[in-house]
């Protein structure tokens, strides 16, 4: 099988990246994806039953979608063929095909391989179909981005979806180990610095590799100062548009929801290291307080909404410590979500009424006709009843009376449920006198 390195038509004597020195030779050596590729893992199981199905393989940079591809096509004697759907289009999409075809009439399969398949538009993707379903190709799909928002229904009812994980800090360190015995020399670098390498490749094994390179260039123990001046932390996978984005923004609420205000920190934080727009987190912000917090601590929507116009007066950095406060005030206030629910139960109910008069004394009487109608006739101003409480229903005359807001025992909102208990035992007793 021609590498990647003689197909760019260097010698092997040539200087290689030790990504490329090290990459494996057999599944087995893949590091961090067991729960796919051992023997009773699915593609582990695949392979031992002499078959090999269209599949896309999930997952973040790094991992080994790559070489898992290029291996499988190795242990299944599939020709390889690569594309990236970054650089190719309709016409070199039509040129694999017709190879691919003729390879067949020759008695030899095709493991197409397609690189970030989710660039790649619906209408292309659709061009996948018919070779995939004929068995003309084998299609091996690598994605960093969520399948079912990416992909169409009907490629992805074609394939089997994998997803990679991430490595570890165990992982990682074994790719360091492997290095280290392919080149015979241990890293020239200290324990706590050792472990800093780790944390800078952020899970990113092909990113761990390079730093590598680097520090065995060196001469002389590195400690972490000063691998911390050679080389730079890999910035945070982050996707402002993507899976990535609703995942944490999800973490973030659900964590003040839980009143979790060290969590609620660390997700808001790595929402601003990943270069998300602070004033969408203010504005997700408000809508918690008044979402999740409500009548139990109305004081958390005015800290929100001052916190995100601080944060337009200041930007960034100082505004964002004013996120911070609303941040942690959320996560550490009582909670209730009854009138977010209150008022999603009276918009459910007012589609469902429709023009429903309210009851007439209630009505506005500005004319004479109006009041010779009977507008305004019997209303009683609360203010001059006892305990500035007049027990008036006002609710339609055609509806019985439905409870919309229940107000729950939960900080401030305590004290609001008592009250509306209260002036429901009254109106009962003035009904019924």
């Amino acid at each position: 099988m021609t590498s990647l390195f003689d197909s760019a038509g260097l010698s092997d004597a040539a200087p290689q990246p030790l990504a490329e020195r090290l990459r494996p030779a057999t599944l087995s050596e893949v590091i961090g994806q067991d729960h796919l590729l051992a023997e009773d893992a699915p593609i582990g199981r695949m392979l031992a039953q002499n078959r090999l199905s269209s599949m896309i393989l999930w997952g973040p940079p790094g991992v080994g979608k790559t070489t898992i591809a290029r291996l499988l096509a190795g242990r299944a004697g599939l020709e390889f063929v690569a594309l990236s759907a970054v650089f190719s289009g309709v016409a070199d999409l039509r040129k694999v095909f017709e190879a691919a075809k003729s390879r067949r009439e020759a008695g030899q399969g095709t493991l197409l391989f397609v690189d970030e398949i989710h660039r790649f538009n619906k209408a292309q993707q659709d061009g996948f179909l018919p070779f995939v379903e004929a068995g003309v190709v084998t299609l091996v799909g690598a994605t960093t981005e969520n399948p079912s928002f990416e992909l169409n229904a009907a490629l992805l009812s074609r394939s089997q979806v994998f997803v990679l994980n991430r490595l570890d800090a165990t992982a990682l360190e074994g790719l360091l180990a492997r290095a280290e015995r392919v080149l015979g020399r241990a890293l020239p670098m200290t324990g706590d610095a050792r472990a800093q390498l780790v944390d800078f490749a952020d899970g990113d094994g092909r990113y761990l590799l390079t730093l590598a390179d680097e520090v065995f260039a060196q001469t002389g123990e590195l400690d972490g100062a000063a691998l911390s001046k050679l080389l730079q932390k890999r910035a945070p996978v982050y996707d402002k548009s993507g899976e990535q984005h609703y995942n944490l923004i999800s973490a973030l609420h659900k964590s003040m929801r839980g009143s979790d205000v060290d969590a609620a920190l660390y997700w808001f934080a790595r929402m601003l290291e990943g270069g998300e727009d602070p004033r969408y987190l203010a504005r997700r912000i408000v809508r918690f307080a008044s979402e999740d917090i409500g009548a139990a601590d109305p004081v958390a929507l005015m800290i929100s909404a001052e916190a995100a116009r601080t944060y337009e007066r200041l930007g960034s950095p100082e505004g964002e410590l004013a996120l911070a406060h609303a941040v942690v005030h959320c996560a550490t206030a009582p909670k209730s979500n009854a009138v977010y629910t209150a008022w999603k139960a009276a918009r459910a109910l007012a589609k469902t009424t429709g023009s429903v008069a309210p009851p007439k004394h209630i009505l506005n009487a500005p004319t004479k006709m109006m009041k010779s109608l009977g507008y305004g006739e019997g209303y009683q101003y609360d203010h001059d009843a006892e305990d500035g409480f007049s027990g008036q229903d006002f609710w339609p005359d055609t509806m019985e009376r439905v409870t919309l807001y229940a107000p729950k025992a939960s900080g401030r909102e305590a004290a609001i449920a008592d009250r509306v208990a209260h002036w429901a035992r009254l109106r009962a007793e003035k009904s019924r006198g």
